[in-house]
């Protein structure tokens, strides 16, 4: 990578030697994840999008880099590590703590998925489960780290976390010297802000672009003064923060350009997407980038982009759900509901209207009694198949064609 040292602020505690020095330090010991182009993914969004897979480390996430970045540097005689998480930290702390012989404590709220405890476990931690929210672990794991004489590693707001996570933009812009813009999701900010102080120091102006789900827009508020609140169910957990740190915050202010917000209909798609082209599992947060070249495009038309998917840990059944819901959106899934006569060959009648079409029927469903219909009427609800948008059209002009009264069932 061809870059020159342009003088950082004094006031930023992370440099670009610390990011070429955690990259020398872990990069033995992770993997190198791809930096590929996709051609199809270029095309939908009008930018040139270039993919960095870290889904593909281990543990299913980035957060090992900046979590071995800190344990390699601690006292060789520390009594052990601990950390608040239920995440991909827990993960990614757990796994190298434990193959390089450090005991490692997590403390989890006891509402984490019972999946997330085992996996954490797995990776040779002892997971401590305390209060019900993420702060009364915090809370809860500093009160050990003091008992303990415990090393707290925070997830974020760490200069040897961020000095870390950073070596994910000298790897990109080693494979792809010409990017020129980086669209990375924020939770806390410790990826965007190790990122962003190898773009400030690259031989050519790199665009630092930051990605929040509408719902958690907490750097955002921070940075631009706003006041938009920070709740809800987002599909992108991994960045649902509602506080980030003090140390990115600074970072994030001084070095990154702009940060967009995209919605949960986008990240859903963007899922979606990454499944059907790439062939790759991302969880919501990790398709974040995805979601803002998709719900923004002229933002990013003709630019070459650098997108950094960022984790892959998905809950299977959820990932089945938003792949539905894609189908369903799509028009290649759909639910009707016809208007029917309660006699006799009214269901062989209309099943045969959906055969001529080509339509597969997947579930029916017959409503007599809570329905405002006369009570020789029922309504019948047909979950279908179809090629596509096009194709559910032309089975509903079949439908009225034949008299039907039908309507479709709309996602929200």
């Amino acid at each position: 990578m061809a870059i020159h040292i342009r003088p950082a602020p004094e006031t930023l505690p992370v440099t670009l030697a610390d990011v070429q020095a955690a990259h020398a330090r872990i990069s033995a010991q992770i993997v190198r994840t791809p930096f590929f182009i996709s051609h199809t993914l270029s095309e939908l969004t009008g930018a040139t999008v270039y993919l960095k897979f870290e889904n593909l480390q281990f543990t299913a996430a980035y957060k090992e880099r900046g979590a071995l970045n800190t344990l390699l540097q601690l006292p060789e005689r520390t009594s052990g590590v601990i950390a608040a998480s239920a995440g991909n930290h827990a993960q990614g702390l757990a796994y190298h703590a434990n193959r390089l012989g450090i005991p490692a404590t997590i403390v989890m709220p006891t509402n984490t998925p019972t999946v997330k405890v085992t996996q954490t476990e797995g990776h040779g931690a002892t997971v401590v489960l305390h209060g019900d929210t993420f702060d009364a672990a915090y809370a809860h794991a500093r009160e050990l780290e003091a008992n303990g004489g415990l090393t707290f590693i925070h997830p974020f707001d760490d200069v040897r976390v961020i000095a870390g996570q950073g070596t994910v933009a000298i790897e990109m812009l080693e494979d792809v010297p010409a990017i020129d813009t980086f669209l990375t999701p924020i939770g806390g900010g410790g990826l965007i802000s190790g990122m962003a102080v190898v773009a400030a120091a690259a031989d050519h102006p790199i665009e630092v672009i930051g990605v929040e789900a509408e719902l958690f827009p907490s750097m955002y508020n921070r940075i631009k003064g706003t006041d938009m609140p920070c709740a809800g169910d987002t599909l992108a957990e991994g960045i649902a923060v509602k506080e980030p740190g003090a140390i990115t915050s600074k970072m994030v202010e001084a070095l990154v350009d702009d940060i967009v917000l995209v919605s949960e209909r986008s990240l859903e798609q963007a899922v979606s997407l990454l499944l059907q082209i790439e062939k790759t599992v991302v969880e919501g947060a990790g398709a974040a980038g995805l979601a803002a070249l998709l719900q923004h495009p002229e933002r990013f038309a003709g630019k070459t982009v650098g997108v950094v998917l960022c984790g892959g840990n998905i809950d299977t059944r959820l990932l089945a759900n938003v792949l539905l819901r894609d189908l369903a959106r799509s028009g290649r899934l759909a639910r009707l509901r016809v208007r029917l006569q309660d006699q006799p060959g009214a269901l062989f009648n209309v099943a045969r209207i959906f055969e001529q079409q080509r339509v597969n029927i997947l579930e029916l469903a017959h409503q007599r009694i809570f329905t405002n219909l006369p009570a020789k009427g029922l309504s019948l609800e047909v979950e279908c198949e179809t090629r596509d948008k096009a194709h559910l059209d032309r089975l509903l002009a079949a439908l009225r064609a034949s008299d039907y009264d039908v309507s479709t069932i709309e996602l929200a």
